[in-house]
């Protein structure tokens, strides 16, 4: 039996309190309720990822997660982990949860680079060993847009990620413009959640003015690429597909369709391994590359982080949210002062210790 058999595979509640709900488009999430996995080799070699379900994006909850992967182990334990693509497709087969199958990978490439004592980032391809990320600024009012851009401004964040399409387009026109009047300067984001019409969205767009948008992230319902494309058409804004875009088949499509400039890459809408499959097709089709994430601690954040950094080549990073965390429970991963992340400290896997579990 090879020393990178799996032997066990385990997962349990994790629940993370934030400094305020995190609101989009379709809904808000007051407390991260996430999933520990962790996963053991034959040579007692472990590794941990990380599950964040957010019912309001991709409709999961953290029991589905618990009973996917309570129901997909059996299929998992006596695999060989070092061939990790085979386990990926046994992982499609046997959970129907993304964000779990996200966290049994994490996990699995956890222990064995950890086992190899090679860093995350390198094995992915070590091409950058530092990303800026933007900060988002969540679903609310023109005063508390404005006071989150002030924070954000002060930290050092240039570029913020601003939900919108939790209420009229007016509304967002007075968020924005209330950003703006504190961080003239600032290069904006706009993510909507698919929660515009795309008349609502062009109206956006018109009022705020089309050059002051670095990009629009899934303006219009993400199951409708006719109506993306027509936006993106319509508009001639840099357009991100995110919702719509869950797969390396999903990418192609985009790219036939000229429906999106940019794809937004999760691992939680997919898992690890085809994440780097959406990469390459993205790649290969000419397509713009953004990093995000779901609510997540700096475990998953770490993973994404060694993903990108690992390719290189993402003009947009989004790898926010530990900062709404009001007390992390973890060490190690990547160092963030502001918008900037180093991955140096990383020596192997991706260095992420869990310090309070439950």
């Amino acid at each position: 039996m090879p020393a990178t058999t799996i032997v066990e595979v385990r997962a349990e509640p994790w629940t993370i309190a934030l400094t305020e709900p995190f609101g989009i488009a379709t809904g808000a999430q007051a407390t991260a309720e996430n999933v520990l996995v962790d996963v053991r080799f034959d040579d007692g070699t472990t590794g941990v990822g990380e599950a964040a379900p957010f019912p309001a994006v991709n409709g999961e909850t953290r029991g589905d997660v618990l009973d996917a992967i309570a129901q997909a182990s059996p299929a998992l334990v006596g695999e060989d982990a070092a061939r990790f693509r085979r386990l990926a497709d046994i992982l499609r087969e046997a959970c129907p949860a993304p964000t779990a199958r996200c966290a049994v990978e994490s996990a699995v490439l956890d222990a064995l680079t950890r086992r190899a004592g090679m860093s995350l980032y390198a094995f992915f391809g070590g091409k950058e060993t530092a990303l800026t990320s933007d900060i988002t600024i969540v679903t609310g009012t023109p005063d508390h847009a404005a006071r989150a851009a002030e924070r954000a401004r002060a930290l050092g964040f240039t570029t913020l990620k601003v939900k919108v399409g939790g209420g009229t387009a007016e509304d967002d026109v007075a968020r924005i413009a209330a950003i703006l009047k504190v961080a003239p300067e600032a290069r904006l984001v706009l993510d909507a959640n698919g929660g515009f019409s795309g008349d609502e969205a062009a109206y956006l767009v018109e009022r705020i003015g089309g050059n002051r948008i670095a990009l629009f992230e899934q303006p219009t319902p993400g199951d409708d690429l006719d109506a993306l494309r027509s936006f993106r058409k319509r508009t001639r804004v840099c357009v991100a597909a995110d919702e719509s875009a869950r797969s390396a088949a999903d990418v192609a499509m985009i790219a036939a369709m000229r429906a999106a400039d940019v794809v937004n890459v999760k691992i939680s809408k997919c898992g690890v391994v085809e994440a780097a499959d959406m990469i390459a097709a993205a790649r290969g089709y000419n397509l713009g590359l953004m990093i995000g994430g779901m609510v997540e601690t700096p475990l998953a954040m770490t993973v994404s982080a060694c993903l990108a950094a690992g390719y290189g080549g993402f003009d947009f990073v989004d790898l926010d949210t530990p900062l709404f965390m009001k007390d992390v429970p973890t060490t190690g991963g990547f160092r963030q002062i502001g918008p900037h992340i180093d991955l140096t400290p990383i020596e192997s896997g991706h260095g992420v210790a869990v310090t309070r579990r439950g």
